[in-house]
């Protein structure tokens, strides 16, 4: 189902408090309750996507089957002759009937791959079939006569044999992804209650399930929020799951109140949205019932959708190659460019060609950016407190052309090939100590942290509009926070594409980058 349009909802007043002046930069981290650090402070290792595992799987079959019965073929049917069209159409139709057969058996998930009698028994009925159905196919078309029964019978035996081995081989890798918590969906819940112990009990009742119930959250201080939920210890208030998300891996917020609470409801999506993760209602307790459809299911538990994780599962993976394979291209293409203006900077003043500033990355992550080196080395701006300007007297001669050409941000394509904490495409990783006067940017605009939700870019949709250089209005910050949000929203490989191809033709207008 699409999930609910929030983000119309959501329009919180910008925060007021200013930087005190004068004093030195310092990151704002909210205090956590010991219990919320106890949590945060557990190493936790990446999560795979069951989805991609599934598809990978499906793959992995549909070739292993392709190639036991070209193998079978070449060794006992061909001897050597002239490949047979009609033979390669054949087992490539039933591998590929063999894969939608075992899709449609229901053993292409994550939990069927963790079993062995239900997934073999399965996956013997459906293999079963598929033969069959070749054999009656033969029958009719009159091709009995022509197929091999020998190569038939192996094709059946050893096929199954070999997938068999791959099964218990994925078996064990399954079950070692759990141990390392890779399969589990991190879970929050939101209301530490009645209705918060029945979600948490109707959960951890079901059998296979992915849900890691990490503890819940509540504003009320009263005796309606119970210390423990479920089993599950309150870990704080909602104000602090932002925080608590920053520091560990959350995957899902779920939302324990009533549809009706709507106002509290609101009040607590203003603040969580900006996060990249997977936030539902829980409808287990409502007696308001839609059509079934209308839900997703955690299980058996229905939950309703309310923000969805940018960038996930295939589209993650298409992504990341799309970064490492253009991204690798375009560092060798550039590269004698890159030689030629290290070159210059040595040459034009003192100091390393390359210098590291901090960024804002993905879930507010602090990266060190890799850029060429503008600024004269003794007035250097590793945390940018104080934006660049027209003719600012910091800014070499070299830097000053490089800047207004974008070429300083070539070296961030180390970011992008080597360490993959950046993308081509996204929304630019301002830096930390990042001001619109007086005001960090997340003061200055409501919203401001959402555009973290997924990796930074080296450009992105704001900047081809034109939206790059010095930020000294409340409009230029609003309006990159605007196209940055609208690429979160319509982000495809053809989008980036297109971003990338127009990037040059932005870059030469050289507007407000000095």
């Amino acid at each position: 189902m699409e999930p609910i349009n929030a983000r119309s909802m959501i329009s919180a007043a910008a925060v007021a408090a200013a930087a005190t002046s004068g004093a030195p930069p310092t990151e704002r981290r909210r205090r956590l309750s010991a219990s919320a650090l106890a949590v945060a402070n557990q190493k936790v290792r990446p999560a795979y996507s069951p989805v991609v595992i599934a598809g990978l799987v499906r793959m992995v079959d549909l070739l292993l089957i392709n190639l036991v019965g070209t193998a079978l073929y070449f060794g006992y049917v061909a001897h050597g002759d002239t490949p047979s069209w009609e033979y390669m159409a054949a087992i490539f139709a039933m591998s590929l009937a063999a894969v939608v057969a075992f899709q449609a058996v229901d053993i292409y998930q994550v939990q069927a791959f963790r079993g062995l009698l239900q997934q073999f028994t399965r996956m013997i009925s459906a293999w079963s079939v598929v033969f069959l159905l070749f054999i009656g196919a033969s029958f009719f078309a009159k091709l009995g006569g022509e197929v091999s029964r020998v190569w038939l019978s192996g094709f059946f035996v050893v096929g199954l044999s070999a997938l068999f081995a791959e099964r218990l081989a994925l078996r064990e890798w399954v079950r070692r992804w759990a141990r390392d918590g890779r399969l589990d969906r991190r879970t929050v819940v939101v209301g530490s209650d009645d209705n918060g112990e029945r979600l948490i009990a109707a959960l951890k009742a079901q059998e296979d399930s992915d849900l890691d119930i990490l503890g819940v959250f509540d504003d009320r201080n009263d005796a309606r929020a119970l210390d423990s939920c479920g089993g599950s210890p309150k870990l704080g208030k909602v104000d602090d799951i932002v925080e608590f998300a920053r520091r560990t891996r959350v995957d899902l917020v779920l939302f324990a109140l009533p549809i009706s609470a709507e106002t509290r409801i609101l009040e607590m999506l203003k603040k969580l949205w900006v996060l990249p993760v997977d936030i539902r209602l829980s409808a287990h307790t409502n007696k308001l019932r839609f059509r079934p459809r209308s839900y997703s299911y955690l299980g058996k538990v229905p939950t309703l959708d309310v923000f969805e994780a940018p960038i996930t599962d295939w589209d993650l993976v298409m992504k990341h190659l799309f970064d490492r394979l253009v991204g690798g291209l375009i560092l060798v293409l550039v590269s004698p460019v890159m030689a030629l203006v290290a070159l210059a900077i040595r040459l034009d003043s003192p100091g390393p060609v390359l210098f590291r500033q901090k960024r804002f990355g993905f879930n507010n992550e602090r990266i060190d950016v890799y850029k060429f080196r503008s600024l004269y080395h003794h007035q250097a701006d590793p945390l940018a407190a104080k934006v660049v300007t027209k003719n600012d007297p910091r800014v070499t001669k070299v830097g000053r052309f490089i800047r207004r050409t974008s070429l300083d941000e070539l070296p961030q394509l180390f970011n992008v090939v080597f360490k993959g904490n950046l993308s081509l495409v996204g929304p630019r990783p301002h830096a930390v100590q990042g001001k619109l006067q007086s005001r960090l940017f997340d003061e200055a605009v409501d919203g401001y942290f959402a555009r973290h939700r997924v990796k930074p870019g080296i450009t992105g949709w704001a900047q081809i509009n034109g939206w790059r250089g010095e930020i000294d209005s409340d409009e230029k910050i609003q309006k990159r926070v605007e196209y940055d949000l609208y690429y979160i929203e319509n982000w495809s490989v053809l989008f980036d594409l297109f971003i990338l191809l127009k990037t040059p033709l932005a870059l030469l207008k050289g507007e407000n980058a000095y």
